[in-house]
């Protein structure tokens, strides 16, 4: 839909009972639409963003993202974009979600850097880094409370007029994740190639390390003024993603110390957990980075390649549109394009936005404060395939051992993308039973065992933690990670309705519970207990 369409289409609606009156649109993309909008109850500015997709018409997709709405408006944090209201309401005859934000008057992130760009070439140092610790403590408050924000990009960072940053959108990405029917239907999934992780782009569950690593290509965004992986298509990218190593910034952008260069290599280290374990540790060390060296204008090296990898990603994945057959046949390529919306301020202009690579509804990992405890993911192994064929921070090494290499990795990506979207498709209907074992029918080559040392005790379940705001409800336990015959302990000690599913993974083990919903945390009554649906290992890798 064009600006000048979504402009006519909402034109002087009201939302909620009249309560939020639309106004000028702030910007667009093939999900939702953003609108300064009159609070007329609180007499005040906000953003509104309604989801124009086919989405709205499933009822579990409305349930999903308005609890996750609910669990982002209790995010409070000066770089966070607040959520002040959710609902839903009739436009034009479908359902349509809507979320009422904060106002930010300002520009993306985005916007900032193409100007630096133009201007020098890239972005100051010590601004990237002051602006990248700032970021890093928005996701410090979001993974403490139990949520992976997964889409981090300029696109979803704002700078207000004084120079604030603001993270938006947490949430919005697991949302989508839920629209499981309309989803596989059309072949999409949810997200941006260019910013996603190694996990991410093989179906992987993912934690808060999964954001660090997107914080990291970000930042080497920011510095350089170009991203570390780029091609034409962005089955090639998540390609790169998993296989290349990307160069050392300080080969594209010669004012670089050292210092940058190791930081943003530990982001960006394939295994997570090589990477900073915490928001908390990168951002100290973004920090300490910032105030190491003497701030010096960008020196942008003149003809340095803007992208890694991308030429034998572009050999194992053909762009979109070229005739090419690749290793995998023909294949449909799972990415929806469009324009990435400006929420606020300022209307960016139109940038290429993709899908998330879909999980299943994979939720963020338990807490993660400054320490790592017993709720830290187990120990992550990448598969010998996905190790990296370059030298760290020298690009790819270009001999025929490494294409054939490549190859292989490529092909497990893209069945890693488009058999999880299959997967997600046809397990929704799989119920479980308690008093049976969660051991798989089958075990195919590359099959892990379960692993029965990650249990949750009975009580967790028996004496759960009271609701922080009602007395009547209490907080639903984290399940994730854990041996699914304890947790079914769990369950029929304190009468629990479950419902288990499938999913195919070989990086936790047999029988471990991979995602929950609802997430931990939910406050739920135990009068009245929904039930709740797990989503548990075959310990056989992704088909």
């Amino acid at each position: 839909m064009s600006q000048d369409g979504a402009q006519g289409r909402y034109a002087g609606r009201a939302l909620a009972g009249g309560r939020y009156q639309l106004r000028d649109l702030l910007g667009e993309g093939g999900m939702a639409s953003v609108h300064l909008a009159y609070d007329s109850v609180l007499d005040r500015q906000v953003a509104v963003k309604t989801l124009h997709t086919e989405l709205g018409r499933e009822q579990a997709f409305r349930e999903r993202f308005r609890r996750e709405a609910q669990a982002v408006a209790k995010l409070t944090h000066t770089n966070i974009v607040s959520v002040f209201d959710t609902g839903e309401d009739d436009v034009d005859g479908m359902t349509t979600p809507y979320i009422v934000m904060e106002y930010i008057e300002g520009r993306p992130l985005g916007s900032v850097l193409d100007e630096d760009v133009r201007r020098q070439g890239a972005m100051p140092a010590d601004k990237a880094l002051k602006i990248t610790a700032d970021v890093l403590a928005a996701l410090e408050i979001s993974h403490e409370m139990g949520l992976v924000h997964r889409d981090i990009k300029p696109g979803n960072v704002m700078m207000t007029k004084r120079g604030v940053v603001k993270v938006m959108d947490f949430g919005i990405a697991r949302a989508m994740q839920s629209g499981v029917t309309s989803m596989t239907q059309t072949g999409m999934v949810v997200g941006t190639p260019q910013y996603l992780s190694p996990e991410q782009a093989l179906g992987r569950a993912v934690d808060a390390r999964s954001d660090l690593y997107s914080v990291g290509i970000m930042l080497f965004q920011l510095v350089t003024g170009r991203l570390p992986f780029d091609a034409d298509s962005p089955l090639a990218i998540a390609y790169a993603h998993v296989q290349e190593e990307p160069v050392a910034p300080s080969s594209i952008n010669r004012a670089l110390p050292p210092a940058v260069d190791a930081l943003v290599a530990r982001a960006l280290k394939k295994n997570p957990n090589e990477r900073f374990p915490t928001a908390v540790a990168m951002r100290d060390e973004c920090l300490r980075v910032a105030t190491s060296f003497q701030p010096a204008p960008p020196s942008i090296v003149p003809g340095t390649p803007s992208q890694s990898g991308s030429g034998v990603g572009s050999a194992v994945f053909p762009p979109v549109g070229q005739n090419s057959q690749s290793p995998m046949g023909s294949v449909q390529t799972p990415y929806q394009s469009g324009p990435t919306p400006n929420p606020y301020g300022t209307p960016s202009t139109p940038a290429p936005s993709y899908g998330y690579p879909q999980q299943g509804y994979q939720t963020p990992a338990p807490a993660y404060g400054h320490q790592q405890g017993p709720n830290t993911p187990p120990a992550y192994n990448m598969s010998p395939q996905a190790s990296a064929t370059g030298t760290p921070g020298g690009g790819r090494k270009n001999n025929a051992g490494a294409l054939v290499g490549s190859a292989i990795v490529a092909i497990a990506t893209v069945g890693a993308l488009i058999g999880t979207l299959a997967a997600n498709g046809s397990d929704d209907d799989k119920g479980g039973d308690p008093t049976t074992s969660s051991a798989s029918p089958t075990q195919a080559a590359g099959y892990r065992g379960p692993d029965t040392s990650k249990t949750i005790d009975a009580s967790e379940c028996t004496e759960p933690q009271e609701a922080y705001n009602d007395p009547d409800k209490v907080r639903l336990p984290d399940f994730k990670f854990k041996n699914i015959d304890s947790v079914k302990a769990c369950f029929q000690a304190a009468g629990w309705p479950i419902k288990e599913k499938d999913l195919d993974e070989n990086t936790y083990g047999d029988g471990t519970v991979m995602n929950q919903f609802p997430s931990a945390g939910t406050d739920v009554d135990p009068e009245n207990m929904p039930e709740i649906e797990l989503s548990v290992s075959t310990g056989n890798p992704p088909s």
